[in-house]
């Protein structure tokens, strides 16, 4: 602890105090936390959970623990200092914050808690005091003394994180809890970053209950069964509450944010979203026009999988319309391959329009794509169309395009539909010689291209 110089006292808590200090050597801030209980060997201090889970966690949005220093059988934790925190933010706000700001606030603290949690841990403790800033343009997760790891076996203490930002499940002591709570923490957090006021301050934990329900009303039997059954052990009933809306708790939130507010704030923790989840909401996608639902996931490969855009549009299909965009149709299927191949593969209701317009049969053939070239085979040969030979038979070639479009091309791991090409027959010991014997060479290249 030489190395350091302590500028000032930053806090006491339960299990420690932190203080402000300097490295002599490079002059460099550091927040500097002071463990009271003492530690007589290195094993038991490397075993803390704030100290497993901070070697793990290397995030932008979760501070950064410099050092770790066992001194006297004292334990010292060294950590990058910060100026203030959230709540130290809110209380010296002269006004509300503006949503763009806000909304940064938020999308920083979702991802560190994505982070976490994809590393296999959970904060417990989330609340405006354990979010370090700099300023509204930088936010860190901090204080994960009462972090767990998903993986370890429940049972939970049930005394976790202040009890204004405790979930339910946890007021109604359930042990098998998760991640959802810090999801329901921030909540919390977002509902008091608009308001500048807790949204829920109760005084104990029925007190806590009961404001929960008049905010969001009394969940019912269907919605969270495992709520009730809870409560029925504690022999407490939840109170007859019809609710509050949102709109009305919170005023000058927007309705995307109300949005992710409602999905933060519900009763059973499986219907809460995940932290990357919860950034896929419309209310962190600024400036999109359209905001779609995220697709699903795919398989990484499958053997029955079309490539149903590279299909020919059905004969009456109709336009389809997406609600809220005025003159907005199903865009026109084509070839997103068409560069690689060689040319834009033309349909042949495509054809007819630009052979209209063209006047000549060659208009129709954008390039020299797969598909062209299966049309003038399937119409009389290679010179069809360009250099005044027959005229490729409608029939035959709307067939050949469309047996070629319906195979399953492009699609990692699935069958290739080789019927239309011509085999080649390879002859591998004759033809593939060494460089230098004088024989003839093969160009493979070409062989598979013609």
């Amino acid at each position: 602890m030489n190395r350091y110089v302590v500028l000032q006292q930053l806090g006491d808590g339960t299990y420690g105090s932190v203080v402000m200090a300097q490295r002599r050597d490079t002059g460099e801030k550091v927040a500097i936390k002071r463990m009271k209980r003492k530690y007589y060997s290195w094993d038991e201090a490397m075993n803390l959970r704030e100290v497993k889970s901070l070697k793990k966690l290397n995030h932008a949005n979760i501070v950064k623990l410099r050092e770790v220093i066992r001194e006297n059988d004292t334990l010292y934790f060294v950590f990058e200092y910060m100026r203030g925190n959230l709540y130290q933010l809110i209380r010296d706000a002269e006004r509300p914050f503006p949503e763009p700001v806000l909304r940064n606030i938020l999308y920083q603290v979702l991802q560190g808690l994505a982070h976490m949690h994809r590393h296999g841990f959970f904060h417990r403790d989330l609340k405006p005091e354990n979010l370090l800033c700099a300023g509204p343009e930088l936010i860190k997760i901090a204080d994960l003394g009462l972090a767990r790891e998903v993986r370890s076996r429940p049972p939970y203490t049930d005394y976790v994180s202040t009890r204004w930002y405790r979930a339910p499940e946890v007021l109604l002591h359930d042990t098998r809890y998760g991640a959802p709570i810090d999801l329901w923490a921030l909540g919390c957090i977002a509902a008091e970053l608009y308001t500048c006021r807790p949204l829920f301050p109760g005084n104990s934990e029925i007190d806590q209950l009961h404001k929960v329900c008049a905010v969001l009303g009394t969940p019912s039997r269907e919605e969270w069964p495992e709520g009730y059954v809870l409560a029925e052990a504690l022999r407490f009933r939840f109170p007859a509450c019809a609710g509050v809306p949102l709109a009305r708790v919170v005023p000058t939130a927007s309705p995307p944010s109300l949005a992710l507010l409602a999905a933060l704030l519900r009763y059973p923790p499986r219907d809460r979203p995940t932290a990357p989840q919860a950034l896929r909401f419309p209310y962190f996608a600024v400036g999109a026009a359209l905001v779609l639902p995220p697709p699903a996931s795919r398989a990484r490969r499958s053997g029955s999988r079309i490539e149903n855009e590279n299909l020919p549009p059905a004969p009456n299909a109709l336009p389809v319309a997406i609600p809220g965009i005025v003159g907005i149709g199903a865009p026109p299927h084509r070839d997103r391959f068409a560069d690689i191949l060689g040319g834009e593969v033309v349909h042949e209701s495509e054809s007819e329009a630009v052979r209209q317009r063209s006047g000549s049969g060659a208009g129709a053939r954008r390039g020299r794509s797969v598909l062209a070239a299966l049309q003038a085979g399937a119409g009389g040969g290679a010179g069809a169309g360009a250099g005044g030979g027959p005229a490729p038979c409608p029939a035959a070639a709307a067939a050949a395009a469309a047996h070629y479009l319906g195979t399953s091309r492009y699609v990692a791991g699935t069958r290739i539909d080789a019927s239309l090409f011509h085999p080649v027959p390879l002859r591998f010991h004759q033809e593939a010689t060494t460089v230098g014997s004088g024989a003839p060479r093969v160009d493979w290249a070409a062989k598979y291209l013609r």
